[in-house]
């Protein structure tokens, strides 16, 4: 079947380059069509109606034209700019974040709904809740799951036994979580704590970042899970996620 020659769909900008003199080439996340390259002709010129329309974290309801090399915006209008979290380096850092990590990890043209739901819900809550990580480390979880890549929290991912209470350890290239007695061979085995696996079961448990109960976990459980989540994540993704550094600067600062 042909495909129709313009289509329509909602979009989160996840980040821009510059084309030619006054074009932008925008990498949206879009629920009808998953991830898209979009040229927006004339986007920068100051006389334009899309200027200003494609800045990282804008969420939009656009009409696309097919292209031969890319597809063209014909029009385009902002639903909202996410402003709340663009008023801090913090909040700013966090929905980076967000946006690196769903960019890493989207397939071009592949529908994900449940991602796009997931990145729009992370970043109400970071608006909601900007000094805590907790949404972060929900949505680290929810993005390998949707990914097809969640990590083992309740089993050995060797043998298969049953994790026993202070009886486990954890393994980003191996799948998930070990067994004491299991050690596949080539793989990073990190200790992991019940403090940390019982956050890590909750996250997984916890089907949206507002459904998130208040707690007050101590700095080192935090870290602790955030380096699994870390670990897994940077595995998949094959490289470091850049957007941490300035995470950790903002919080250093």
């Amino acid at each position: 079947m042909t495909q129709p020659r313009t289509y329509r769909a909602v979009g989160l900008t996840l980040r821009k380059r510059l084309a030619g003199e006054a074009d932008v080439i925008a990498t949206m996340l879009t629920r009808e069509h998953g991830k898209l390259d979009v040229l927006a002709r004339g986007a920068r010129r100051l006389t334009s109606k899309l200027m200003g329309h494609f800045e990282p974290l804008t969420l939009l309801r656009v009409a696309v034209a097919r292209g031969r090399a890319l597809d063209v915006i014909s029009e385009a209008e902002v639903i909202t700019a996410f402003q709340s979290v663009k008023t801090g380096y913090q909040t700013t850092a966090r929905a980076l974040y967000v946006a690196e990590l769903v960019d890493g990890f989207s397939a071009e043209s592949n529908a994900n709904p449940a991602l796009f739901d997931l990145t729009l819900q992370t970043l109400n809550a970071i608006a909601e809740q900007p000094m805590s990580d907790l949404p972060l480390r929900h949505f680290d979880l929810r993005l390998l799951d949707l990914s097809g890549f969640l990590p083992e929290l309740y089993c050995c991912i060797d043998c298969g036994a049953e994790l026993e209470p202070e009886r486990h350890r954890y393994a980003a290239g191996a799948g998930g979580t070990l067994c004491p007695d299991c050690a596949p061979p080539d793989t990073l085995i990190r200790p992991l704590s019940l403090p940390a696996l019982k956050v890590l079961r909750l996250l997984h448990r916890t089907a949206q970042p507002a459904g998130l109960p208040s707690l007050n976990i101590p700095a080192a459980v935090q870290n602790e899970v955030h380096s699994a989540l870390s670990a897994t994540l940077q595995y998949w993704l094959d490289r470091p996620v850049q957007s941490q550094r300035f995470l950790d600067a903002t919080k250093s600062a």
